[in-house]
């Protein structure tokens, strides 16, 4: 069987193959692998960003629609009376009143 030219020749196509699909399997990994790679650095830049220039809290809205910032995150924020800072307010309970006829 060695001495079959054909054999010799199947054999040689099939080891091509298989080579081919091997070296295309592993482009896909490392194309993958480095997909991942970015998608975390990506995930964890906008964490960073938001746990260093911003502030989540809750509070309640006073007489007058007024709100107030916690001290401590004052301090981290390092801002002052007078310092202008954007809002985005976002309802989470709300308080319900017995409005009932007279």
């Amino acid at each position: 069987m060695a001495d079959n030219p054909e054999a010799n020749e199947d054999m040689g196509s099939y080891k091509k193959a298989i080579d081919s699909t091997t070296q295309a399997q592993q482009d896909f990994l490392k194309k993958f692998s480095n997909l991942q790679v970015d998608a975390m650095q990506n995930f964890f830049s906008m964490l960073q960003g938001l746990t260093f220039n911003h502030a989540m809290f809750k509070t309640t809205i006073q007489s007058g629609g007024r709100i107030s910032i916690p001290e401590a995150e004052r301090q981290a924020l390092k801002i002052d009376d007078g310092d202008l800072v954007q809002v985005i307010v976002i309802p989470i309970e709300r308080k319900h009143r017995n409005n009932s006829a007279k």
